[in-house]
């Protein structure tokens, strides 16, 4: 039975994978901070599908514990989504909450980090067709303004899956997916749940939706076991990328 190991599955990206991946049949790994969504998550599927365990991307020992105590239904793992991540704080240099800035690269690159070092001896493990993806953005490549440091950690998520690749290039997979403006939590987060933001952010725009990612995610782990692709990009029609204003005298 295939194996998915999920981060940040309580919202948005992480749980509509989930919650496709155990409806196709997989054995699904579900991973995040808030128990009680894990909880009504597992409760949808037959006992056993799915396999609960509260971590916190910004302790090391947490991840470490929860990948250990993994049972052996749920182990070799298949397929590793390193889905959590978040941003903070809207903005610009210098106006910043300085803890905001730590809270996002402990999680967005650290905690990125020491997941794939703790899954990758099962992902071996598992053997060909094997794959790891990594969830970047497109703000990594396209800057505005109170983007500064979430923009410089989803670049490093994209450099990081290129040299992934190349260290493990012939034996698993890496994948580095950028989404563009996607309605889900995200801004209900990186606002401190300011509600009416997260709803204005999106007015007027047919969003990216968490169940549009997660078909994305299954494409990409049901391809033949010699294709990897290497990275995708994908945004709303709506959304183009912004041009420059030319000034004239």
């Amino acid at each position: 039975m295939p194996v998915i190991f999920i981060t940040g599955a309580t919202s948005g990206f992480g749980a509509a994978t989930a919650r496709l991946f155990a409806s196709k049949g997989w054995n699904v790994v579900a991973t995040g901070r808030r128990g009680d969504r894990l909880e009504t998550l597992r409760a949808e599927f037959p006992a056993g599908r799915v396999h609960i365990a509260q971590l916190d991307l910004m302790d090391r020992q947490s991840i470490a514990d929860a990948v250990a105590a993994l049972p052996e239904d749920f182990r070799p793992v298949t397929f590793l989504f390193n889905n959590g991540g978040l941003a903070l704080g809207t903005q610009p240099i210098p106006d910043v909450d300085a803890g905001d800035w730590d809270t996002m690269i402990e999680t967005n690159i650290k905690g990125l980090i020491h997941t794939t070092l703790e899954v990758l001896p099962l992902l071996e493990a598992a053997g060909r067709g094997a794959s790891i993806i990594n969830t970047g953005s497109i703000a990594r490549r396209f800057a505005y303004p109170g983007g500064n440091v979430y923009g410089g950690t989803k670049a490093f998520v994209h450099q990081f899956s290129e040299n992934l690749r190349a260290d493990l290039g012939g034996r698993i997979r890496v994948t580095n997916l950028e989404p563009g403006m996607a309605k889900s939590e995200f801004t209900l987060v990186r606002t401190h749940g300011d509600a009416e933001a997260n709803e204005k952010t999106y007015a007027g725009v047919e969003p990216i939706l968490p169940e549009d990612i997660a078909d994305i995610v299954w494409f990409l782990a049901t391809r033949p076991a010699h294709i990897n692709i290497g990275h995708i990009e994908v945004t709303p029609v709506i959304q183009v990328p912004a041009r420059p204003t030319i000034i004239r005298d």
